[in-house]
């Protein structure tokens, strides 16, 4: 039962008590019953004053509190001149005011969050309470969309308060952060991605270069002087006379030979240093595709390959360094060729939808190690490897701003793809 209608009930039950009482009086003394009868009247005024003034401060309060469970926090209450009311009045309408201004803060806050979380260049993806994927950020989606589907379940198994670095393709590197947050009083994931790929590189860059240039020097330093004295030894007819002198003549030309070998496996190392800028042209994609494949073709049919070309009848337009490209094409192609062994084939394809150059070989593929080791400068798994080749490849690649990868998709198709975008 309300409070309203017990104060009521209660009024009312007095007020019958008095009226009953008065009607006795009424038979002894007439006069003493009308003044009686005027005082319950009067009473009951009053009772009905005192009701709406105790009555109106639970209606405000009821109306304050709907509008604080509907969230509503512009509801004010002006005072009423009374002063137990108007206290009250003037404690809610501060509490409101806080409400008001409270709401407003988390909202910016929560605004500006969205907004930051939206614009980062940093991948967040942010779990619910069941560990299920719950907001994932522009930059998030567009690293889970160019990685594999493991990557997703990769990131997912970490434990919380761990961080590592994870590489797709075997190109792009990104270091993995997974904490938690306290939301509503449970705990809650997130996940960070940050792309490590140009810092890698340039540190390798930077590493490689001041190796290879020091290399380089000492070398040339050695082997000019050594074959320049070899040359003029052999230039000396008389040394050479006596007939026993002929086989140290032919182990001094093997030296001068081996030096000119390791001054090119030198100048193999210096060209990946010294790579020029980008000259930038117009030039016919599906042309300069084909002219790889011809060139690359007698080598192809010493090994059993035989290539197939999916390109376009007509001209495709390309922004590149024709010489660069046409490298970083032959290397592709020639690790290819290798990578099969006997007998395969290699696809050259070119998707115009996705603006995609993909050169597939039906080798073994790629192994677990392989993954973790792509395009790392000087790591080859051929016998007489230089490790250089992928490396000139991911850098000419870089400098004309394609994105690549290379992955075996399955069991006897691997794929290198660029993304001429």
């Amino acid at each position: 039962m309300k409070l309203k209608i017990k104060f009521l009930l209660i009024i009312g039950l007095l007020h019958c008590i008095c009226l009953v009482l008065s009607f006795f009086i009424f038979r002894e003394n007439k006069l003493v019953f009308i003044s009686s009868e005027a005082l319950i009247i009067l009473s009951a005024i009053l009772s009905i004053g005192l009701y709406n003034q105790l009555i109106a401060p639970l209606d405000s309060l009821k109306a304050g509190a709907n509008a604080i469970r509907d969230r509503d926090f512009n509801v004010k209450f002006i005072t009423t001149g009374q002063n137990e009311m108007d206290e009250l009045i003037t404690v809610y309408n501060q509490m409101i005011d806080e409400l008001r201004a409270e709401r407003l803060k988390q909202e910016e806050q929560h605004f500006f969050l969205e907004k930051l979380i939206n614009t980062s260049p940093t991948g967040i993806l942010i779990m619910d309470y069941d560990q299920q994927l719950k907001q994932v950020n522009p930059k998030a989606a567009d690293i889970l969309a160019a990685g594999p589907e493991t990557f997703l379940v990769e990131m997912i198994s970490m434990p919380a308060g761990s961080s590592r670095v994870i590489k797709i393709g075997g190109v792009k590197a990104y270091k993995v952060q997974k904490s938690n947050f306290i939301d509503r009083g449970f705990a809650r994931v997130f996940i960070m991605l940050e792309d490590f790929t140009d810092e890698i590189f340039a540190a390798e860059k930077n590493v490689y270069g001041k190796v290879i240039r020091m290399m380089a020097h000492e070398v040339n330093n050695t082997v000019g002087p050594v074959n320049s004295i070899i040359n003029l030894a052999l230039g000396t007819e008389e040394l050479w006379l006596p007939a026993e002198r002929a086989v140290l003549k032919n182990a001094m030309q093997v030296a001068v030979d081996r030096n000119q070998n390791l001054n090119h496996f030198m100048r193999n190392f210096a060209d990946l240093v010294k790579l020029p800028a980008v000259n930038k042209q117009q030039i016919d994609l599906v042309h300069l595709l084909r002219s790889v494949a011809d060139f690359m073709e007698q080598k192809a049919k010493e090994n059993g390959v035989i290539f197939y070309l999916r390109l376009p009848d007509h001209s495709v337009p390309l922004f590149a360094d024709v010489q660069q490209m046409e490298q970083a094409l032959i290397n592709i192609v020639k690790n290819g060729i290798e990578a099969i062994g006997r007998e395969g084939r290699l696809d050259f394809e070119l998707d115009m939808d996705k603006h995609c150059i993909t050169i597939a070989d039906s080798g073994a593929g790629i192994s677990e190690e392989g993954k973790e080791k792509l395009f790392t400068p000087f790591y080859s798994t051929k016998k007489d490897g230089q490790g250089i080749g992928l490396t000139m490849v991911r850098e000419i690649l870089l400098n004309h701003g394609f994105d690549f990868s290379l992955e075996t998709i399955t069991p006897g198709r691997t794929e290198f793809r660029i993304l001429l975008r």
